[in-house]
């Protein structure tokens, strides 16, 4: 009892630390004239956005979802789709014409992705272990296909996104300006999950995960529990997603993949899993790994893997752990 104060005040310096070193970089980059650089740490934050949305459903919920870059990949065709048809005065569906604003956008993308979310939810959480695992991958699955076979939005090819969606009037294709919208949302989600979790709806969250039997004696259905969760974790998830988009002006069925919820998993395994900032430290390593090490060899993911199989059999709590300590119920 008398180390926790001192490992959770560890924690909080270590995750502002962090946090102001990523902004710190982005703007040395940017008056050093290294757009590349910008654009990579922007790169790291829409990461690490994805995975604080996965890390609520999986971290927090002990729901292992393989279907969220579906999410991902919808937030992103929401962005494609309405810049293309506001470039070419084009109507998107029933009179309704493109957007490039993004907060009309993000809007839109969060009804989408929380109706669908409540879908799948609905389905796939009266599932338990590899059944929820199939269901949402099934589903991510088909929507991946539907992808593929939807020529009008560039099929296997993608969609090319030719100006990058604007907030009011900001220029969103200034390197430095796109970052700061990209880690504001950054630093809002890292502040909504922590709001979550320590509430009442947090703990029962946790005890959901942990024994969904002894929430029930209580008087606490943890259906309702777990499908809220996964609501919140597919919306932000979905916003992570147009973020990404933006930042390539692409989009591609690549984001829909299994490949795509794969790899969110891995930012929270290596950062630390039900860690508030772990998906930031591991969407860091994935991306610096996939940089540095990519620009050498093709074959840098057998060096994630072996990074990755590091963290899980020395560092089960993930490097924050390794940091910071372990957490108190840990």
């Amino acid at each position: 009892m008398i180390s926790t104060p001192r490992i959770m005040t560890r924690e909080k310096i270590i995750n502002t630390g962090l946090l102001c070193l990523l902004c710190c970089a982005a703007i040395a980059a940017y008056f050093l004239d290294q757009g590349y650089y910008v654009n990579l740490i922007s790169r790291i934050v829409v990461f690490a956005i994805a995975g604080i949305g996965l890390n609520l459903a999986l971290g927090f919920g002990g729901m292992v979802s393989l279907g969220h870059a579906a999410f991902f990949g919808i937030g992103g065709y929401i962005a494609g789709i309405s810049s293309q048809h506001f470039l070419d005065n084009t109507d998107v569906l029933l009179g309704l014409s493109g957007t490039n604003q993004m907060l009309t956008i993000w809007l839109i993308t969060i009804i989408v992705n929380a109706v669908l979310a409540l879908l799948i939810g609905l389905i796939s959480l009266r599932t338990t272990g590899i059944y929820f695992i199939m269901i949402t991958l099934a589903f991510a699955q088909m929507i991946y296909y539907f992808a593929i076979s939807w020529p009008s939005y560039g099929g296997e090819d993608g969609l090319l996104i030719s100006e990058r969606n604007q907030l009011f009037t900001i220029a969103t294709d200034n390197e430095l300006f796109f970052f700061l919208i990209c880690f504001s949302l950054l630093i809002f989600f890292l502040w909504i999950s922590s709001r979550i979790i320590h509430s009442r709806f947090g703990a029962a969250l946790e005890v959901a995960r942990m024994n969904h039997v002894r929430l029930a004696t209580v008087g606490i259905n943890p259906f309702p529990i777990k499908l809220v969760a996964f609501i919140f974790s597919a919306v932000i998830t979905a916003l992570a997603g147009a973020l990404f988009a933006d930042l390539n002006r692409f989009v591609s069925p690549d984001m829909l993949s299994w490949q795509m919820s794969g790899e969110i998993i891995i930012f929270i395994l290596l950062g630390g899993l039900g860690r508030l900032l772990g998906p930031v430290i591991g969407a860091t390593i994935f991306v610096l790994l996939e940089t540095f090490i990519g620009g050498y060899t093709e074959h840098w993911k057998l060096f994630l893997g072996l990074f990755l199989l590091a963290t899980v059999l020395f560092a089960k709590g993930g490097l924050m752990q390794i940091i910071a300590g372990k957490k108190q119920h840990e």
